[in-house]
């Protein structure tokens, strides 16, 4: 069976993980995308401190090591590592309930009540039914989305 981006996705995340933790930094996201010569992977990662571009410049040197001994994703491909900046992406659970009362973006994979963007106030993170479920506030309605309909969320800056 091939592998897409999305299982080469895990695999390479399963991999770098442990050493980006050993380095001090947390891997808050990670995107792995064919294009039509070469994959991007994009990592993104942060820390309490903050992360600089020399931390960047180290942990992406540690991750392409790890890459090019496994030869994942397969063929050539550009690494990108950078901070998360002020538009976090929220990709685990522990990023839902981490930024409980902030203002977030999210992207549906399908319509909810005829809609695919929501913009407003992420209330609570919660499992119900069996599967989690992110309660939104925006303009005085709550919407209550399924994780796993979700296709980004993003933390938005407020000025």
């Amino acid at each position: 069976m091939p592998m897409t981006s999305l299982t080469y996705r895990d695999k390479i995340w399963e991999m770098v993980e442990p050493a980006i933790e050993a380095s001090g930094f947390e891997l808050i996201d990670l995107e792995c995308q064919r294009g039509k010569v070469r994959w991007l992977v994009r990592a993104y990662i942060d820390c309490e401190k903050g992360v600089t571009i020399d931390d960047c410049a180290t942990v992406s040197g540690e991750i392409g090591d790890i890459l090019s001994v496994y030869d994942v994703p397969p063929g050539p491909y550009d690494l990108e590592v950078s901070s998360p900046g002020l538009d976090r992406p929220l990709s685990r659970d522990k990023d839902f309930l981490k930024y409980r009362g902030s203002t977030v973006k999210i992207r549906t994979n399908e319509p909810l009540e005829g809609r695919k963007n929501f913009r407003g106030r992420l209330v609570e993170y919660v499992g119900e039914e069996g599967q989690k479920t992110i309660v939104l506030e925006v303009d005085g309605t709550t919407f209550r989305i399924p994780r796993r309909v979700v296709a980004k969320a993003h933390l938005q800056y407020d000025l």
